[in-house]
């Protein structure tokens, strides 16, 4: 049983709020996504992920030397390596030879979409569509990615393959879908003059990707943004990095504190190395969409937190603080670094890629600080810019 609801609160429309007292680190829900896929980049960098639930399908010490490009890295203590209970387990699609963690992923993944996805030895083939499309993408959205084009991609599949394609729209449906907000005149950055070309580009790709009548519903010009919206607004970064989860299991250990000063040194040394040949380290490994999770508000104190505590799609809400009865609970779409910035940076951000403008007891404190921003974040902005890259929830 759910201890919340979905209301309708004025001047935010919809939002969670708790039917019960929640105490701090109190789990709120556990879900499964609607739909989730691995990034492009990823999987263009050889990231080993199961395609249907994204766990990991290497051993620390195999992601490690794999993103450092050095086989003589050792790795400590890989009796805590997260991935060493499952490798027995890992299977593939014989037909297109795309990996699945387990068999109960590969039968979930072909009852769902994988029957029409599957592209056979198609799916070397670079002239195929679908793989257009992708690279279309990726010219337009470099690494550190937080959407893929491929999470829409697999809905036309979850569409193609439905035997009640009414239930699969209405439920589709129910995520917000902005890129314009009329009423306060912000567009969705993607809308904006300096990515019309690119986003024609991919229009493009997409309609011949997708040209049969049974999709002409979704390749209209308003329904390609409109898809473009929901992954825009409502995805959720997927954390199942396996160098992620090492770090936090011996993290954890009752060690002597000369021996927890030796493995903090290891594993800055470990990123170090990963960072100097495969660049910035991304504890993300995909993106989904969560029909419970996208229904969260943003807040930039937030009272809760998403967490990905089974190294695959699963998302856990907890309480970040006591929540009452009766109160909003509120999750933050912005990462810890963009919550400490100003509050002229966060609302440039939340306005780009949420299309509102946030009134939380934070910003209300800050209204009257300058609309300005420190070199850094002009800095990232710049990059931001340049990179086109959507930033999720």
């Amino acid at each position: 049983m759910n201890h919340f609801e979905i209301r309708e609160i004025p001047g935010k429309g919809r939002a969670m709020v708790a039917t019960k007292n929640f105490a701090a680190d109190e789990i709120i829900f556990e879900e499964e996504p609607f739909v989730s896929s691995q990034f492009s980049w990823n999987a263009a960098y050889g990231y080993a992920a199961c395609d249907h639930c994204m766990r990991p399908l290497e051993t620390v010490l195999e992601n490690v030397r794999r993103l450092a490009s050095d086989a003589k890295v050792e790795v400590p203590l890989l009796q805590h390596d997260p991935t060493s209970s499952w490798v027995a387990q890992f299977t593939q699609c014989q037909r297109c030879k795309v990996r699945y963690c387990s068999e109960d992923c590969l039968m979930e993944a072909r009852k769902k979409y994988h029957r029409v996805a599957c592209m056979g030895a198609f799916r070397a083939d670079d002239t195929h569509p679908i793989n257009v499309l992708n690279e279309t993408w990726k010219k337009m959205h470099y690494p550190p990615e937080t959407g893929t084009i491929m999470l829409i991609v697999r809905l036309m599949a979850m569409y193609q393959q439905s035997s009640k394609k009414s239930d699969f729209l209405e439920q589709l449906q129910s995520f917000q879908a902005l890129i314009v907000n009329r009423e306060q005149k912000i567009y969705h950055k993607m809308l904006g003059e300096n990515f019309e070309q690119q986003m024609d580009q991919l229009y493009g790709a997409f309609c011949k990707a997708f040209a049969s009548d049974e999709f002409a519903m979704f390749t209209t010009p308003d329904a390609f943004k409109t898809l473009m919206g929901i992954m825009g607004t409502n995805s959720q970064g997927i954390a199942t990095s396996v160098l992620a989860q090492w770090v936090t299991n011996v993290s954890d250990l009752p060690l002597p504190e000369a021996d927890k000063t030796a493995l903090d040194t290891v594993i800055d040394e470990l990123y170090s190395k990963v960072g100097e040949f495969a660049g910035e380290f991304l504890n993300n490994e995909g993106s989904g969409l969560y029909l419970l999770q996208s229904k969260i508000n943003h807040s930039c104190v937030p009272n809760a937190c998403s967490t990905f505590p089974y190294s695959n799609d699963i998302v856990v809400l907890k309480a970040l603080a006591p929540i009452q009865e009766g109160e909003e609970i509120c999750i933050s779409y912005l990462d810890e670094c963009q919550l400490e910035r100003s509050r002229h940076s966060r609302h440039k951000v939340l306005r780009e890629n949420y299309i509102f403008v946030c009134q939380c007891l934070k910003c209300q404190a800050q209204a009257s600080d300058p609309d300005v921003t420190s070199d850094e974040e002009e800095d990232d902005d710049e990059m931001d810019d340049y990179d086109d890259d959507d930033d999720m929830n």
